[in-house]
C-alpha cells in the first residue's frame, strides 16, 4: 500500500457541516416558535379591537397590520431556512461522493505506484517525508513507518536530504546520482533522480526523489565497454603476434649462431654482457607475444566436468608454502551442502583461480586473512555457483577501480598487466563472469559460473 500522511481535512469538513445543520434546524425551531407567538398576538389584538371604543380602532388596526407583516416576513425565514438546510444537504451529499471519488483516485494512484518497480519517495519543502511507496520501503529494508519523519531517517548509507539540497542549489528541472547501498550482504547500485513538487498553481511544495535499481545495468555496460576494447586489442595481438614472432625467431637465431662464431677465450667480457642482455630482451618480448597470443586465443575450450572443491583444494595446497612464508591465514569455506559441478575447462580455471590468489597475496606482503568461499545461488530459473577470494589488504584505490580489467594495466613495478584481462576473458568464455568490490577491509574477487549450461557463444564463435 502507497503510505502517506494523514490529514484532518475531512473531519473539519464534516463538523462544519454538522454545525451548519445544527445551527439551522435551531434557528428553525426558534423561528417557528416565534411564528406562534406572532398567531397568538394576532388574537389577543382582535379580541381587543372589538372592546375598544371607534375612536381607538385606527391604532389597533395598524398594530394587527404590524403583526401580519411580522408574521409573513417570518414565513420568509422559515422558507429561507428550508432551503439552506436543503442547499446544506445537497453540498454533504455533493461533499461525500467527491470525497468518494478522492479516495478512488488515490487507492489508483497508490496501487499504480506501488506495483512500479522503483522507489518513490516525496517530502515537503522542508525534507519532511510525506509519502513512501511499497519498492521504496523494499528497497531501503524500512521496518517501521517513516511517513512525517525527516529524509536523512530513511536510510543511513544514502545521503538522500544531502541529494535534495544539491537539487534545489543545482536548479535542475531532474537531478540524477548514483549511489552505492549495501544490502544483504550485497552492493547494490541505486540510482537517484530528484525533481520539485509542484501544486496545482505551479508552485513548488516539496520534492519527488525516485530510487532505481540499476546494478544490473551498470554490470551490463561495464561488460560491454570491455568487450569492445577486447575485441579492438584481441585483433591487434593476433596481428603483432604474427608480424613480429617470425622476426624475433629469426633475430634469436642469429643471436645464437653469433655466440657461436665467437666462441673463444679472445672474446671480451663485454662482447658475452651485451649477447646476454640481447638473449634476456629477446626472452622478455616472446613472453609479452605469449601474453598477446593467449589474450587472442581462438583455441576451443576443453570442457569437462569440474569439481571445484577439489580445484579449490588443489589451488591452496599450490600456495600453502608461500602462504606460510608471508605469514598469512588461508582458509576456505563450503556450504553445507555439496557444490554441483559445472562444465568448464578445468585448467582455465585453474589459472584464473590461481591469478586471484597470487594477487591477493601480493596485497598482503606483511601477512593477513586470505579467504576462498564457494556458495550456490539460484536466480530464478537459473542456478550459479559463485567462488569468491577476499583478502585483508588495502583493498583496491577508488581511481583505479574502473580499470583493473584492462589489458596492460598494472600497478606492479614487474607486471604486464594481463592477468586480470586475460581472468576476465576465461570467465567470459565459460559464460560467466568476473566482478569485484573493495573497501577499506581488503578486496573481494568473485567468479560466477552457470551450474548447467549449454556451450558459450564465445567459445562457438571462436572455434
Amino acid at each position: 500500500m502507497f503510505r502517506v500522511q494523514p490529514t484532518e481535512t475531512g473531519k473539519a469538513y464534516r463538523l462544519a457541516i454538522v454545525s451548519l445543520l445544527t445551527l439551522s434546524a435551531a434557528a428553525f425551531a426558534v423561528t417557528v416558535w416565534v411564528m406562534n407567538d406572532f398567531l397568538r398576538e394576532q388574537e389577543i389584538v382582535q379580541e381587543l379591537i372589538r372592546e375598544l371604543p371607534p375612536e381607538a380602532a385606527p391604532m389597533a388596526e395598524e398594530l394587527a397590520g404590524e403583526l401580519r407583516w411580522q408574521f409573513r416576513l417570518s414565513i420568509l425565514v422559515v422558507l429561507n431556512l428550508v432551503v439552506t438546510a436543503f442547499a446544506v444537504m445537497l453540498l454533504w451529499r455533493a461533499y461525500r461522493s467527491s470525497q468518494k471519488s478522492l479516495r478512488d483516485i488515490k487507492a489508483q494512484a497508490g496501487d499504480i505506484l506501488s506495483s512500479m518497480d522503483l522507489a518513490v519517495i516525496t517530502t515537503d519543502l522542508s525534507g519532511i517525508v510525506t509519502s513512501i511507496n511499497r519498492r521504496g520501503i523494499e528497497l531501503l529494508a524500512l521496518d517501521g513507518e517513516y511517513v512525517g519523519r525527516p529524509l536523512d531517517d530513511l536510510s543511513g548509507t544514502i545521503p538522500l536530504e544531502e541529494f535534495r539540497q544539491t537539487s534545489l542549489v543545482g536548479g535542475k528541472a531532474v537531478s540524477t546520482q548514483d549511489f552505492a547501498h549495501s544490502t544483504a550482504g550485497s552492493i547494490r547500485v541505486l540510482r537517484g533522480f530528484c525533481q520539485p513538487l509542484q501544486s496545482h498553481e505551479q508552485t513548488s511544495i516539496g520534492n519527488i526523489l525516485q530510487l532505481r535499481d540499476v546494478t544490473e545495468r551498470v554490470l551490463m555496460d561495464d561488460r560491454m565497454l570491455r568487450m569492445e576494447r577486447y575485441m579492438g586489442l584481441g585483433s591487434l595481438a593476433a596481428g603483432l603476434h604474427h608480424e613480429i614472432k617470425n622476426p624475433l625467431a629469426a633475430l634469436s637465431l642469429h643471436v645464437q649462431l653469433l655466440e657461436e662464431e665467437i666462441a673463444g677465450p679472445t672474446v671480451s667480457d663485454e662482447v658475452h654482457e651485451m649477447l646476454s642482455v640481447i638473449k634476456t630482451e629477446v626472452t622478455r618480448i616472446g613472453a609479452v607475444l605469449e601474453n598477446f597470443r593467449d589474450f587472442a586465443s581462438i583455441g576451443q575450450l576443453n570442457q569437462a566436468e569440474v569439481d571445484l572443491s577439489q580445484l579449490i583444494d588443489r589451488q591452496v595446497r599450490l600456495i600453502g608454502p608461500q602462504a606460510d612464508r608471508q605469514n598469512i591465514e588461508v582458509s576456505v569455506e563450503f556450504p553445507g551442502d555439496k557444490v554441483a559441478p559445472v562444465i568448464a575447462d578445468r585448467v582455465r580455471l585453474e589459472q584464473v583461480l590461481l591469478n586471484l590468489l597470487v594477487n591477493a597475496m601480493e596485497a598482503m606482503p606483511n601477512g593477513g586473512k586470505l579467504t576462498v568461499r564457494a556458495s550456490a545461488i539460484e536466480t530464478g530459473d537459473a542456478e550459479t555457483v559463485c567462488v569468491e577470494v577476499a583478502d585483508s589488504g588495502p583493498g583496491v584505490p577508488e581511481n583505479i577501480r574502473d580499470r583493473i580489467f584492462d589489458p596492460y594495466f598494472t600497478t606492479k613495478s614487474d607486471g604486464t598487466g594481463m592477468g586480470l584481462a586475460l581472468c576476465d576473458k576465461i570467465m567470459r568464455q565459460h559464460n560467466g563472469s568476473l566482478e569485484f568490490h573493495s573497501s577499506a577491509c581488503g578486496a573481494v574477487f568473485e567468479m560466477t559460473l552457470p551450474i548447467e549450461r549449454g556451450p558459450s557463444r564465445e567459445s562457438l564463435d571462436e572455434s
